[in-house]
């Protein structure tokens, strides 16, 4: 098994951060940006590398608790594959999965936290406080923001009949299918399996992989074909084309309710909401995002920071030609380069110094692109 991820010598620089015209900091990483074939259109650093895929993930672990028998359509799919930010309606749903498949809050076994929801936080606190409960700031794993997916293990292994309190084990039969999943999604062997932050075992895989496994997951799901997408290049027979129709229902919930793959206004769910991309970030500066023709491009940021991850995301994908007219289906709305720019905008924090006369925060600097993506010409399709 590899035992580590690729180094500073091999990384490419991805992005700077300029305060005061002064360039404070750099972030170094690797990327890849696959066509709808799976060929590489556009390659930075070592994307053959093996990286933890954290989050980004978790397509691939909701198809395999669905084809396990999980039945999760709408909300509670995209839930299943989801990073919340505890928001009311994020616990409401994963409750209610809870509560259909006959399970409880304590049979999950990702860790207990407070709502990063403000709003959400200060409502329970609310409410604690009228009802004189001795703890006012409740904690609970349905706040984690893996518990829908947590629960999407757990009513898998009720659907087949397999021991709940065990369900995170590598050797549990939903893992072992989540592994089957992995490998036929991504056409590769993980080098290395390890424990994610939420306790469920987590995948090394290239960058290559990781996008070539995501990629196939949102054309699979947005195609109204009966066969796989693509040509289906490195798929043995009977392996990621078996999973189509849960990987349809699974990209059916999240391009209908994006808010509940991250949160309103967070970067993933606007990235889903106003590009019709799907995006999934994962911890330690690792995010895929993928069109629902098939280009899809996977970033992994060394130092394990998400601050450039969707601007890199999304640059790469623009200058690899994947919003062109002709690269998406006739159905799909028009991408323009500003359309591109305003969400990177919206999702990509300014570099701040004080406050202005009037109280207001300064803006002092911006994130920009890194020389190795900035020199990168946009792609001409033909």
């Amino acid at each position: 098994m590899t035992s580590s991820t690729f180094t500073p010598a091999q990384a490419a620089e991805l992005a700077v951060v300029i305060r005061s015209g002064f360039t404070e900091s750099r972030h170094i990483g690797s990327a890849v940006v696959l066509d709808p074939q799976g060929t590489p259109l556009i390659r930075l650093g070592a994307p053959e590398v093996p990286v933890f895929t954290r989050s980004s993930l978790k397509p691939l672990q909701a198809i395999a608790a669905m084809s396990l028998g999980a039945k999760l359509s709408g909300p509670a799919a995209a839930l299943a594959t989801a990073s919340h930010k505890s928001e009311a309606g994020h616990v409401e749903v994963v409750a209610a999965m809870l509560d259909a498949a006959g399970l409880s809050v304590a049979d999950l076994q990702c860790p207990s936290v407070h709502p990063a929801d403000g709003a959400f936080r200060r409502r329970l606190q609310e409410e604690a406080r009228a009802s004189r409960e001795a703890e006012t700031d409740p904690r609970s794993a349905l706040h984690f923001n893996c518990s829908g997916k947590h629960t999407a293990f757990l009513t898998a292994a009720r659907a087949i009949g397999a021991e709940t309190s065990t369900y995170l084990s590598a050797d549990h039969p939903v893992q072992i299918r989540v592994a089957e999943v992995v490998e036929a999604f991504a056409s590769e062997t993980p080098a290395a399996v390890g424990v994610d932050g939420c306790g469920a075992p987590v995948f090394a895989l290239s960058l290559n992989g990781l996008a070539r496994a995501i990629g196939r997951v949102v054309s699979a799901g947005s195609s109204a074909e009966v066969g796989p997408p693509g040509d289906g290049a490195g798929a043995p027979a009977g392996a990621w084309t078996d999973y189509t129709e849960q990987a349809r229902t699974l990209m059916d919930a999240v391009f209908a309710d994006p808010w509940a793959v991250e949160g309103h206004g967070r970067p993933n769910t606007t990235v889903i909401e106003r590009l019709d991309v799907f995006a999934k970030g994962g911890a330690e500066g690792v995010i895929v995002m993928a069109t629902k023709s098939g280009y899809s491009v996977a970033v992994k940021c060394l130092d394990g920071s998400s601050r450039a991850t969707g601007l890199v995301a999304l640059t790469l994908l623009q200058r690899a030609g994947a919003f062109d007219a002709g690269a998406s289906p006739a159905s799909a709305p028009e991408v323009t380069d500003d359309d591109v720019a305003a969400v990177i905008a919206a999702i990509t924090d300014p570099v701040t110094g004080g406050t202005d006369s009037e109280g207001r925060t300064s803006v002092v600097g911006r994130l920009a692109l890194g020389e190795d993506i900035a020199s990168i010409g946009k792609r001409e399709r033909h």
